[in-house]
């Protein structure tokens, strides 16, 4: 998504070629409360620069993840601090790394200056390496004034193939475009002779990202809220990398079942490839969430043979890759990722759930029973009030067992209720793809290799909820989760 013109000095080879539908290894693909992520490959590693999402008193550094593949990340702490940057003190947001002139530049906007009297703005750090530390390059913001009534944050910077370097950025429902000189901190003058451009499409708030594929200039923006569930990305395309860019479609926003406020965004582009993912954060569902909990998230970009995107789906999958459980809550029992798969010590009902809402829903997991105890282990879908005990949730439970049966059932106020069950060829030992397709009241249950479903039921007890996995007296091996909206 960078220009060729790094290869010779940052070569854009990746060693593997992370072909995924999703972040396969789970969202979030990081811990911790980030937001307004921006990327880039750098020395065949993909980088991710996130502002940290706590209060703005407390927006006083940058934190950096680096990978080889997408999957197992890396932390690098305070790559930028606003210490050291004499005139930033608070806000620190939006960080936007290129490289040039043999150097790592990180912009960022600070202080979140709301007049012209205010010190503040967009500034720019300086470093050796990728990870830091970022110095201060000018001593002074690059852009510390309202042009066209844009707010100086959220900037992003493009290197055109022709080598000319362009600055996107705006807040409060502006956004500019202005050339860099090839020193990186100084502005340029545009053909017009003037140094800023407003470009706002319709909708904008906030957020402006580019990236150039196939001679085409895509300029991504956010609307809505930043700290409502409205957050979405919206789009628009030009021949020109200084537009018009009119606004074409929204191609991401929340889902109701996955996440809300999916926002703010960067584009991964696997070196050499068609292979696109975007990058932005998201908050999880819940009524009373903060603003500030904010997470990162990748999907895949699907571009339709015109060069116009797919909207994007926020899917849900987990291999454990990573050797991590972001994003799972556990409930009893002793879980761990060892080996790349999730494994379940022997409990008396341990449950491991994800923090989704799905009601129509196709949802399955690789399992292994390893033992003969008369245990099983299974798939919970549409599950609520969960706590620590055996059957303590509301929700439905699809597993297979040790004695060689597979069984659907429900849970509710702690007693447990069998809806359906067949002998199936379960062996212990063996890894099975168990399946379920809920569609309002209709529930199948597939396990194996069979396309046919060996239960079916109809039971509209629940309606929606959470997707997890549990084991009840036995040890069970999980992978390969999928949750998706049945089709």
């Amino acid at each position: 998504m960078k220009p060729s013109l790094f290869l010779a000095v940052v070569p854009a080879v990746a060693a593997h070629t992370p072909d995924f539908k999703t972040s396969e290894a789970g969202n979030p693909f990081v811990d911790g409360l980030y937001a307004d992520p921006d990327n880039e490959f750098y020395n065949n590693q993909y980088w991710v620069y996130a502002t940290s999402s706590y209060e703005y008193d407390k927006q006083t550094y940058l934190d950096a993840f680096s990978s080889p593949d997408l999957v197992h990340w890396t932390k690098h702490s305070n790559v930028l601090v606003a210490a050291d940057f004499k005139w930033a003190r608070r806000a620190i947001w939006a960080p936007a790394p290129i490289w040039r002139n043999g150097k790592y530049y990180l912009y960022f906007g600070a202080n979140d200056i709301q007049t012209n009297s205010e010190l503040g703005g967009i500034g720019v750090g300086i470093s050796d390496q990728p990870q830091g530390p970022y110095k201060d390059a000018l001593g002074k913001p690059l852009i510390g004034q309202y042009y066209n009534g844009a707010q100086p944050i959220d900037q992003d910077v493009f290197i055109d193939d022709d080598g000319q370097a362009y600055i996107y950025y705006g807040g409060h429902g502006h956004a500019n475009v202005a050339k860099l000189n090839r020193d990186m901190v100084t502005m340029g003058t545009l053909d017009d002779g003037t140094s800023y451009k407003e470009i706002t499409p319709e909708n904008y708030v906030e957020g402006p990202q580019m990236m150039k594929r196939n001679g085409t200039y895509y300029l991504f923006w956010s609307e809505g809220g930043w700290g409502g569930p409205d957050y979405a990305v919206s789009y628009g395309m030009s021949k020109s990398p200084t537009g018009p860019f009119k606004r074409l479609a929204k191609i991401l926003e929340q889902d109701t079942s996955v996440a809300s406020g999916s926002g703010h965004n960067g584009v991964i582009h696997v070196p050499n490839t068609d292979i696109y993912y975007i990058v932005y954060h998201r908050h999880p569902l819940g009524e009373n969430v903060d603003a500030n909990d904010r997470h990162l998230a990748y999907d895949r970009l699907y571009f339709n043979a015109d060069g116009t995107i797919r909207p994007v789906r926020m899917l849900v999958h987990d291999n454990f890759n990573d050797g991590n459980m972001i994003g799972w809550t556990t409930y009893g029992g002793s879980w761990n990722t060892k080996k790349n798969a999730l494994n379940a010590g022997n409990s008396a009902g341990g449950k491991a759930l994800l923090n989704t809402n799905f009601g129509d829903v196709d949802f399955s997991a690789d399992i292994e029973i390893p033992s003969g105890n008369g245990g099983d282990a299974g798939l919970v879908f549409r599950a609520s009030n969960l706590a620590l005990e055996t059957d303590a949730y509301d929700g439905y439970y699809a597993g297979i067992s040790t004695s060689g049966k597979l069984v659907l059932g429900k849970a509710q106020s702690g007693s447990w209720t069998q809806l359906a069950s067949v002998t199936a060829d379960i062996v212990p030992g063996k890894t099975y793809r168990v399946r379920v397709a809920a569609k309002k009241n209709a529930i199948s249950v597939f396990a194996g290799d069979s396309t046919t479903a060996q239960l079916h039921v109809l039971d509209g007890t629940f309606a929606r909820g959470m997707n997890g996995v549990r084991v009840f007296q036995t040890d069970a091996v999980f992978d390969n989760v999928k949750v998706e909206h049945l089709s």
